[in-house]
């Protein structure tokens, strides 16, 4: 556990020691390497866990669908929403990037009008990445409620077990 704003441990380390760049997730390795970046540590523990089914195999076109969608979600959705948990960020350009990530939604939730899943009807590293960004939206907007495709498309993540089962883990609500 990482408080954020102090940058401390739980039990009381300078998080940037473990990880210059101070921010979560950061994942260390049994032979005492870490990984930081989300969609890395999420594609090497489907590797590791030989979950195809998350990650398709290395020369699949599926894995590159997914990849694809990995990029989209951090570059065009989670960066978007890094400025606006900045408290000294002026509400005007806050207004600016909420409707920039409007935008952005929208045309993911375009893309879920037709399909189960961001890759088709299985579920994948992508799905589990944007169930996570979608729920920032909670916090700081933009509102995605008149999505309806995205709307579905969450309450149907949300409801797998495992879901539910890590945002208990976390003390969060489904």
């Amino acid at each position: 556990a990482v408080d954020l704003a102090s940058k401390r441990t739980a039990s009381g380390t300078d998080f940037r020691q473990l990880n210059p760049k101070g921010y979560v997730p950061l994942l260390e390795l049994d032979d005492g390497q870490r990984l930081s970046e989300g969609p890395v540590i999420a594609q090497y523990l489907c590797e590791r866990a030989g979950r195809r089914d998350l990650l398709p195999a290395c020369g699949d076109p599926a894995r590159y669908r997914v990849l694809e969608w990995q990029a989209y979600i951090s570059s065009e959705l989670h960066k978007g929403f890094s400025p606006l948990f900045n408290p000294a960020l002026a509400e005007d350009a806050k207004g600016l990037l909420r409707t920039a990530l409007a935008g952005r939604f929208a045309w993911v939730s375009e893309q879920l009008q037709q399909r189960d899943h961001l890759c088709g009807e299985g579920f994948t590293l992508a799905d589990a990445y944007l169930f996570a960004v979608s729920r920032w939206s909670r916090l700081v907007g933009p509102d995605l409620g008149d999505l309806a495709a995205l709307q579905r498309y969450l309450a149907r993540i949300g409801a797998r077990p495992a879901v539910r089962a890590a945002l208990a883990s976390e003390g969060l609500s489904a």
